[in-house]
């Protein structure tokens, strides 16, 4: 019996084993589902009864068996051949984000080069490439050095500037960096030549157009133009700058889009190496988990990577399957290798020969890209993947590197912080906060720290019940007598150290129900701010007294991720309990409006801002007239005003009450 209630594994692996005997020996996609019928996996293969079985049979690691204890039920796509199974494998992962497969994230986009698509055509620079039929050259490594070869590049040949027409010439008419299609006619040719020579220069053509330029100055010296020579003259030494700061890696000036990958403890990171015109002029590298078999994820990083990126290179250069990477021994995690000598990670091998699985791979991206893709097995090029595959070691381990170092700063800092308090260890933290404008809506909240880090299924809520008016130290009062009369009902487990936001006058609310009312001694220390809403100091002792902790200090960092977080939690939980409120307030001054049109509006719009911003017509579905649709935007937008200055006021009030603690705790040190 699976550890899930309800579920009987025995059962789902016989109805499993039922439909894996009707499973073809073709191409084809596949869909593995869990409990629920949600798409948890989504693979590729070229022989689908091998494939599929493969998941449950043999042996798996740990992260493999995870997915494989979660199907339930699988669907498979036959399809024609490998490119159409590589091709709706990426469609069906865009579609349904199933939680094992990797999922690209275009956290980094780089600056490409643009000659737009039009009568009069531009050249800008972008990050989005679209499948526009405009021309995209790139990718840069940053801004500054495309909009450097875009400057060159508008002194030589004369685009239009302007995204609109205007009515008539420009500025840029008159120092001669744009042709003014709006005053004068531009024959098509003109516009052609130019394209074609920005374009040939941007594909490396950069040596021949210099050559030009400097026959040009020769000329206009001959001519006694100096004038004219001189800006050829610094228009040669903008394309030798443009030029040299750019480091030749390659013999051949092709531009290549060089791949490798590395995996470890459960991670993938693939490394892309961009060369233009055989020079290296950018790389990228994205680390994510993945769960299925190294190699096919990384193709599938690599077909998503593709299939919204229009901008190709001449050739793409990936690396070989594991069984061709003899770096990697079998049974070990590293560069183009696999987790152990289960190449597949699901059970099974690569299907067929490495070698021709390679050539395989290849040719199913060069029939969808129509461009040259490598699986370089011998020479420069292949020294080059694995050039990109050391690198994706290199990030990868550096990665783990940053974690771990990391978690021994937290794990310092905790027992630091347990250090200047007196306290032997302190491995629970348990922080509140109170919000409120001027007494309205008043809410607490609890967020909670264990070793230093955010536990955030145990964080909570609280409506304040007893207090009237903004009395900061009641409302203290009340939250820790109702968290810790639950703690003590339902046997939960007590913290080493409870915050409380504020200085003495908190501390000493706190210290009174723990210690008086509850009978328990937990320590509890006070955090302070500044005028400028930020953690000033620590307050902890009885009387509280200042602890000289340094800024720059872990357990002054710790300190203050702790009170941002439940200021943040706090802070959040009362703007949504007071938008509630004045949602209903509003609606319920509406004649006509009850609990069941209330509800009905927010079933139907989902958040009050919606209905803000909706117009007469949207509520005619819901059986409401015009007049009372209007009544009740127009009531709603006058709330939005109200609620912004309310805002304004709970910023400017709090301001004040951190005013207030700074000189306190500025009094208390002095004395």
């Amino acid at each position: 019996m699976d550890g899930t209630p309800g579920r009987d594994r025995e059962k789902e692996l016989e109805a499993i084993r039922h439909k894996l005997a009707l499973l073809p020996d073709k191409p084809g996609c596949y869909l593995m589902k869990n409990a629920e019928g949600t798409i948890i996996y989504v693979g590729k293969a070229k022989v689908l009864k091998n494939r599929v079985r493969s998941y449950f049979t043999g042996s798996h690691t740990a992260k493999t068996l995870r997915l494989v204890n979660d199907i339930v039920d699988f669907e498979y796509i036959v399809t024609a051949n490998n490119i159409e199974a590589l091709l709706l494998e990426c469609n069906l992962i865009k579609q349904h984000s199933p939680k094992y497969n990797v999922l690209l994230k275009d956290d980094k986009s780089f600056p490409y080069l643009k000659i737009t698509n039009e009568a009069h055509p531009r050249l800008e620079v972008t990050r989005r490439v679209l499948k526009d039929k405009a021309k995209y050259f790139g990718p840069y490594p940053n801004a500054f050095a495309a909009q450097q070869t875009k400057k060159l590049l508008d002194r030589l040949y004369p685009l239009r500037k302007c995204k609109t027409l205007p009515d008539k010439v420009c500025l840029y008419y008159h120092i001669g960096q744009c042709v003014a299609p709006c005053e004068y006619p531009v024959e098509k040719a003109e516009y052609e030549r130019m394209v074609a020579e920005i374009t040939r220069f941007l594909n490396g053509g950069h040596d021949a157009i210099r050559s030009e330029l400097q026959e040009k100055m020769a000329a206009a010296a001959e001519e006694l133009n100096f004038e004219r020579a001189r800006e050829l003259r610094d228009m040669i030494a903008a394309i030798d700058a443009l030029m040299e700061k750019q480091t030749i890696t390659a013999a051949a000036a092709v531009d290549r889009d060089v791949f490798g990958y590395a995996t470890d403890k459960g991670w993938m990171c693939v490394q892309i190496m961009y060369m233009r015109q055989g020079k290296m002029i950018e790389r990228r590298a994205s680390a994510f988990p993945y769960y299925g078999e190294a190699y096919e994820d990384f193709l599938t990083y690599v077909t998503q990577y593709y299939s919204d990126n229009p901008a190709l290179p001449k050739e793409i250069l990936l690396p070989a399957p594991p069984e061709e990477a003899d770096a990697a021994a079998p049974g070990s995690e590293g560069v183009a290798a696999a987790e152990g000598a289960a190449v597949d990670g699901l059970g099974a091998g690569i299907e067929g020969s490495a070698a021709a699985d390679a050539g395989d791979t290849a040719k199913a991206f060069e029939t969808w890209l129509k461009i040259k893709v490598h699986v370089p097995q011998r020479g420069d090029k292949k020294k080059m993947v694995e050039m990109a595959c050391d690198n994706a070691r290199v990030a990868l381990e550096e990665k783990f590197r940053l974690i771990e170092r990391d978690e021994e700063r937290t794990v310092k800092a905790v027992e630091g912080l347990a250090e200047w308090i007196g306290l032997e260890r302190i491995h629970r933290i348990e922080a509140f906060d109170n919000s409120n404008i001027q007494g309205t809506d008043p809410v607490s909240a609890m967020v909670v720290f264990i070793d230093g880090k955010p536990e955030r299924k145990e964080y909570r809520k609280y409506k304040i019940k007893t207090v009237v008016g903004p009395d900061d130290y009641a409302t203290m009062r009340e939250v820790i007598r109702r968290r810790y009369e639950r703690v003590l009902r339902e046997g939960l487990p007590l913290p080493d150290l409870v915050v409380v936001d504020g200085g003495k006058g908190q501390i000493a609310a706190a210290v009174d129900v723990l210690e008086n009312e509850l009978g328990l001694f937990v320590p509890v220390c006070g955090l302070v701010k500044d005028a400028k809403h930020k953690t000033a100091q620590l307050m902890v002792g009885d009387p509280p007294t200042p602890v000289p902790l340094r800024r720059d200090s872990q357990e002054f960092y710790l300190l203050q991720r702790i009170q941002e977080e439940v200021h943040r939690f706090a802070i959040t939980f009362h703007r949504d309990t007071r938008s509630k409120r004045s949602f209903a307030s509003v609606l319920d001054a509406i004649p006509g409006i009850g609990e069941k049109r209330r509800k009905l509006l927010l079933k139907h719009f989902g958040s009050v801002k919606a209905i803000r911003e909706a117009d007469v017509d949207a509520f005619r579905g819901l059986g409401f007239g015009d007049k009372l649709a209007r009544q009740i935007v127009d009531a709603l937008r006058g709330d939005a005003e109200a609620e912004a200055a309310g805002a304004e006021a709970e910023e400017a009030a709090a301001a004040a009450a951190e005013a207030g603690e700074a000189a306190e705790a500025e009094a208390t040190e002095r004395a």
